[in-house]
């Protein structure tokens, strides 16, 4: 069976809540989408404006101080929010990469082995029973060192360990110093037959958010060999479907998944920085058309806030006293601005009582872009 590159377009945008907010709750939206970006506090709430409806930021404040979704370092080593379900089976499908990533020539230049680190998680997990600051948790490795820990143990350790985010507070549940708890009890580390079965797990997970997907799609998402995720593949065999790409490349799916016609509808939409659409495949023009991808994925990885139209990026926004400041980088016709001033109406509502100014210290990208064919104020009111 083959599939256009707007019928994939339509199949992401369907698995991601973005043909229409649907009325879920929170923890239920985490996982129907799979994951959310979270290296911004703010973006997994915008994620989920833009996604469900009437959606109350206090719920997933709530969500988070209860760890029905919880934030870690998990796919890309970078933080995710996911449903508290999923945390376990990411952990460990990704276990290889984290200990490759984290524990790396930096920590090594401290002075710690692998073997050093393999003593120090588990003692570090049965501090952080309760939540601990990373101050805390420096000093405490220090203690345990008998020496102040060099830059690269401490950066090693809280990305290996399997460490969730404590919220820390308003505005968006995690500030600027955070603190760290233990994921309970732990005993996945260097397990490579369950990190294998895992990955498989991971899979499907993905594919049901962010699919059909080829082998490469798969292993940027998760940053894994795309050996594992063939291997991982052949576990799975009989149990997805396989399909032709625009390019010829073999996809896979999730029977039963939503494949909507290449002509569904898709409002506009005002996406969060790092939004996981943007970097869940090696193939990024399914939402990113290749010529936007350098305007909106910055040099150091920063992924801009961005104007979704009609399904596909088309230009970038930040908010402004007046509202919020749309650059589109084609010119867009008059109903598209219609949504999206809309669209900016309802966003400057939901920042007024959280962060109006949000992503202001992004600014700087904003000097740096060209000036694109249409700048407008969206008024807030």
């Amino acid at each position: 069976m083959k599939i256009t590159a707007p019928e994939l377009n339509r199949s992401t945008l369907a698995r991601q809540l973005l043909l229409r907010r649907e009325p879920l709750g929170v923890a239920d939206a985490v996982r129907r989408v799979v994951a959310l970006q979270a290296q911004q506090a703010a973006s997994p709430y915008l994620a989920l404006w833009n996604r469900t409806a009437d959606f109350d930021p206090a719920a997933l404040d709530a969500a988070f101080s209860g760890y029905e979704v919880v934030k870690a370092t998990l796919m890309r080593i970078t933080l995710h929010a996911v449903h508290a379900d999923d945390h376990r089976t990411f952990r460990e499908a990704v276990e290889p990469t984290l200990r490759g990533g984290r524990l790396d020539s930096r920590f090594a230049a401290s002075g710690l082995t692998l073997a050093d680190a393999d003593v120090l998680v588990p003692a570090l997990l049965a501090h952080a029973d309760r939540p601990r600051t990373a101050a805390e948790l420096e000093a405490w490795l220090g203690e345990r060192l008998g020496a102040p820990p060099g830059p690269g143990a401490w950066r090693g350790l809280r990305g290996y360990a399997p460490l969730l985010h404590a919220p820390t507070g308003t505005p968006w549940s995690f500030g600027s110093r955070p603190s760290y708890v233990a994921a309970g009890p732990w005993t996945g580390l260097r397990d490579t037959e369950a990190s294998a079965v895992a990955l498989a797990q991971l899979i499907s997970r993905y594919l049901e958010g962010f699919g059909p997907a080829s082998v490469a799609d798969v292993a940027q998402f998760a940053l894994v060999r795309r050996g594992h995720v063939r291997e991982a593949l052949k576990a799975l065999s009989g149990a997805l479907d396989r399909l032709t790409g625009p390019d010829g490349v073999e996809l896979y799916d999730v029977p039963g998944a939503p494949r909507p016609a290449a002509d569904t509808p898709a409002p506009p939409r005002l996406m969060a920085m790092w939004d996981s659409t943007l970097l869940a495949y090696s193939d990024r023009s399914r939402i990113v058309p290749p010529q936007y991808r350098r305007l909106v994925i910055q040099i150091n990885g920063d992924v801009l806030p961005t104007l979704l139209v009609d399904g596909y990026v088309a230009g970038v926004w930040r908010p402004v006293a007046e509202g919020i400041e749309a650059r589109a980088f084609h010119r867009l016709p008059a109903a598209a601005w219609a949504g999206l001033a809309e669209e900016a109406r309802s966003l400057t509502a939901f920042l007024a009582d959280r962060e109006p100014g949000v992503y202001g210290r992004y600014g700087h990208w904003w000097d740096k872009l060209p000036p694109g064919v249409e700048v407008r104020v969206l008024p807030g009111k």
